[in-house]
């Protein structure tokens, strides 16, 4: 059984050699406006106007890449190193990675 916090919780940053990321847990709420959203969507992602929208705030550049459909409860994020948080744009010098982790794209506007 899924215990839902009251508020969202946000995982403290982790990072690989390309990107950072951050999981958020959701309201029982928030779960239910994200299936409602996703119900919708080809790709099962959200936009950033959703996910502000359903009451997460992070800092700029951070972009929902994985729903993992065990926990619909969970948010992923990711944002490339080095991105700064107040333009939400990465460094100059960084490039996707080539080895297909950058199947959803990290400096496009969706």
């Amino acid at each position: 059984m899924v215990h839902y916090p009251d508020e969202p919780v946000y995982s403290d940053k982790y990072e690989d050699d390309c990107f950072e990321y951050r999981h958020v847990l959701l309201t029982k709420l928030m779960t239910q406006e994200v299936k409602s959203l996703l119900q919708k969507r080809p790709k099962e992602l959200l936009y950033e106007s959703d996910w502000r929208n359903l009451g997460v705030q992070q800092s700029r550049g951070w972009q929902h890449y994985l729903l993992h459909k065990p926990e619909p409860h969970v948010l992923l994020f990711r944002r490339p190193l080095g991105t700064d948080p107040q333009t939400g744009k990465p460094p100059k010098h960084w490039k996707p990675p080539s080895d297909g982790r950058a199947s959803v794209p990290v400096t496009a506007e969706r």
